[in-house]
């Protein structure tokens, strides 16, 4: 990694990290640049207080990562508080790090939105639930320091960001969580991003009266006291909104702007992939799945070598806009009503606003948001008919049908190979997809055959099996039922998997089931 000029193949780390927290915008539902306004904020905050480069550098990446973990247990959360964007959309100015401020809108959003009768079954549920949160909280810290291991930092920048990411959640008077940490035992990194993150929701929503109150009126409780007289004393510049937040974020880039290789950026785009499918265990390994197959298929269909490596990271980012739209709905075995149908047909538009400021990442976002699109016009967000999409477009759309249907769903199960290629030639008679582009995929997807893939990490593979099916999200009582053991057996499984993986929660160990290749399409 270095500080020279990004060839047609690197990209500047800044830039993936700054799409990437546009990304994070989306699953926190906030609006769109959030997390770039926060940055420059913490930034200018950290120069106040007299921080050097290297402070501010951490600075800087915290404030674009600091939710990096958000997917991490979303369906236990979703279980909990029902549409968990909902909820995340009406957290406003609450402050989410104080259980007195946050347990009132817990129980307005969640049991007062119900009938009477339901009320009290709802209520026990969630008196009982403390568990879940706190188990919640530390998945997100530990899933986010695994990423962040992949993003190409150098190793000292990486470990003080793996330290500061669990912290940004933590109060200065320990009334936050997970682990209630105080004073300045919470990183200066992370306390300066935390007070810029709330000056930025405030400003947005109450205006910068409202913003000054509230550090007024947190001071020394949420925030650590110098911090917020710092802010106070020079508040004019600090208040300042960004005109273009992209290009200045781009522009404050303390220490340099380093560099990322071909190969650091497609490790850093299969991270993002990870860290979309972790939203729901019914997606997890689908991005990768999509990305190998339209990728090797771009390459049998003699694409140029450019193209193919477009292709293929059009796969890794296809769903991102996926974190816009709920796991209740995702996950629902039933149909969906007509506005749950038109957040669903609009996520790939969704995924193309998430990387369209990146000069770098914008054309193969273009071609991202093309997957649900059908040769004969039947496909969205766009309904493009045939002439308009191109090669590489036919693709990916196929390569995402195929991937899809060798997985289950919550309203299907998973298709045998076999019947997903037939399903897939059966769309393609009917005009729907690609003739071509679905003969490459099938051959990518190694019909008439394949060889198994191997385990790794030192798991058996009867514990692969475990795993795979914890990563879909099902209980061990459920487990036992699909694999016909008992469920002290299959805690034994869980516990030696945990282990072996050197993982403590559902969410880490589908990232690094994924990682492994261990979720990708069955073979044939």
């Amino acid at each position: 990694m270095g500080a020279a000029a990004p060839s047609r193949d690197s990209v500047r780390l800044s830039e993936l990290m700054a799409a990437w927290s546009v990304a994070i915008d989306v699953g926190q539902a906030v609006p769109l640049e959030t997390g770039l306004r926060v940055c420059s904020r913490a930034v200018r905050l950290a120069q106040r207080t007299g921080a050097d480069a290297g402070e501010q550098r951490r600075v800087y990446y915290l404030a674009l990562l600091r939710h990096i973990g958000c997917t991490a247990a979303n369906p236990e959360l979703a279980g909990l508080l029902g549409d968990e964007q909902a909820f995340r959309a009406g957290m406003g100015t609450l402050d989410a790090s104080s259980a007195r401020a946050l347990l009132p809108y817990l129980l307005r959003s969640t049991v007062g939105v119900l009938p009477v009768a339901a009320r009290p079954a709802a209520f026990l549920r969630l008196a009982g639930s403390a568990g879940v949160l706190r188990e919640a909280g530390h998945a997100v810290c530990e899933v986010a320091r695994m990423l962040l291991d992949r993003l190409g930092f150098d190793a000292g920048l990486r470990d003080r960001l793996r330290e500061d990411v669990a912290m940004v959640y933590e109060r200065y008077d320990g009334r936050g969580h997970p682990d209630r940490i105080d004073g300045d035992r919470v990183s200066g990194a992370a306390q300066i991003v935390h007070l810029a993150e709330s000056v930025t929701v405030h400003v947005a929503m109450v205006g910068e009266d409202g913003a000054l109150a509230m550090l007024r009126e947190r001071r020394g409780r949420a925030f650590r006291p110098d911090l917020v007289d710092t802010f106070l004393e020079g508040a004019d510049p600090l208040l300042a909104e960004p005109a273009d937040p992209w290009t200045e974020v781009l522009a404050a880039e303390p220490g340099g702007a380093p560099v990322l290789g071909r190969d650091a950026v497609d490790e850093v785009l299969t991270a993002f992939a990870d860290f979309v499918d972790l939203k729901s265990p019914y997606i997890s390994g689908h991005s990768r799945s999509v990305a190998a197959l339209a990728g090797d298929a771009a390459r049998l269909c003699g694409l140029p070598a450019d193209d193919v490596a477009a292709v293929r990271r059009a796969g890794w980012i296809h769903d991102a806009g996926r974190l816009s739209v709920s796991v209740a709905v995702w996950d629902r075995a039933g149909p969906l009503v007509r506005d749950e149908l038109e957040q669903v047909r609009l996520h790939p538009y969704v995924t193309e606003r998430v990387f369209s400021r990146s000069p770098a990442l914008s054309p193969v976002a273009a071609l991202a948001g093309r997957h649900h699109e059908r040769v004969d016009g039947s496909g969205y967000h766009r309904a493009q008919q045939g002439r308009e999409l191109g090669r590489a477009e036919r693709i990916l759309a196929a390569a995402d049908v195929y991937a899809a249907l060798v997985t289950g769903r919550a309203h299907r199960t998973a298709l045998p190979p076999a019947d997903a290629a037939t399903t897939l030639r059966d769309e393609a008679r009917a005009g729907r997809l690609d003739g071509d582009a679905v003969d490459a995929v099938l051959a990518a997807a190694g019909h008439p055959g394949r060889r198994r893939q191997a385990a790794v990490a030192g798991l058996t593979g009867r514990e692969v099996e475990v795993l795979r099916l914890v990563a879909r999200g099902m209980s061990n009582a459920a487990i036992a039922a699909e694999l016909v053991l008992s469920r002290k057996t299959v805690e034994h499984h869980v516990e030696a998997v945990y282990a072996k993986l050197g993982v403590h929660s559902r969410s880490a160990a589908t990232l690094l089931a994924m990682q492994k290749g261990l979720l990708s399409i069955p073979p044939v």
